[in-house]
């Protein structure tokens, strides 16, 4: 079983490096690093090409943390025994995330990992599965009443970690016992994105960060 861990871990990475909002871009004839925002992620490929594309976009770079965490978490019977298989399965889900942020194939640059934190969040079952349910309400929520795609993530990813520790306590997890990594990792997640939104957090401060107006909307008025 370790063994089997250890093999998905590398293997995590490279399918998280996978650039699929630069491979898009290009199919349709943009480099989504030189345009828009200049980020790879599936906001700035709806921008620039239309709501068509967000979706295949953030559901490319979601199925990227979905499909190695859950490959991890079957090894292990999405069952934490002990702090070292829960380790090792945040490893495999944390490779897949850092991929995507810091892909190997764009020189160690990457996209926001909004997309693929939500597919880590769903693959880690059951226990930040149910979690993620009210992270995306705090989404919709925040999305819905302000328009802006970099405000509504990073208070969804802050509302992850209260969400996961409050399940934990009513389910009776051991949270800071053989789930203490997943607990951490819960914090880490908030921690990478918001780091990773910093310039979007400038231009809130500065009052340019945009709204999000997919194109073909924008094209419509």
């Amino acid at each position: 079983m370790t063994i089997a861990l250890a093999c998905i871990i590398p293997l995590a990475y490279l399918v998280g490096s996978i650039p699929f909002g630069l491979i898009v871009g290009k199919a349709r004839g943009i480099d989504p690093r030189t345009a828009g925002s200049g980020n790879i992620g599936a906001t700035n490929l709806g921008r620039l090409l239309g709501g068509k594309y967000f979706a295949l976009v953030f559901a490319l770079d979601l199925l990227k943390g979905l499909l190695p965490t859950l490959s991890a978490g079957a090894v292990i019977g999405f069952r934490v025994k002990d702090r070292q298989t829960c380790l090792l399965w945040i490893a495999a889900a944390a490779a897949a995330l850092l991929g995507h942020a810091y892909s190997v194939f764009l020189k160690f640059k990457g996209g926001k990992g909004v997309a693929t934190s939500a597919g880590v969040m769903l693959g880690i079952f059951p226990y930040y599965t149910l979690a993620f349910v009210p992270a995306v309400l705090v989404f919709l929520i925040t999305f819905g009443a302000l328009r802006y795609v970099s405000v509504a993530s990073i208070l969804a990813a802050l509302s992850f970690p209260v969400a996961y520790v409050a399940i934990g306590l009513l389910r009776l997890w051991p949270i800071t016992g053989a789930q203490l990594p997943l607990l951490c990792f819960a914090i880490a997640i908030p921690v990478l994105l918001v780091y990773k939104h910093r310039s979007n957090i400038a231009r809130l401060r500065a009052g340019t960060e945009p709204r999000f107006v997919p194109k073909s909307s924008c094209e419509s008025k």
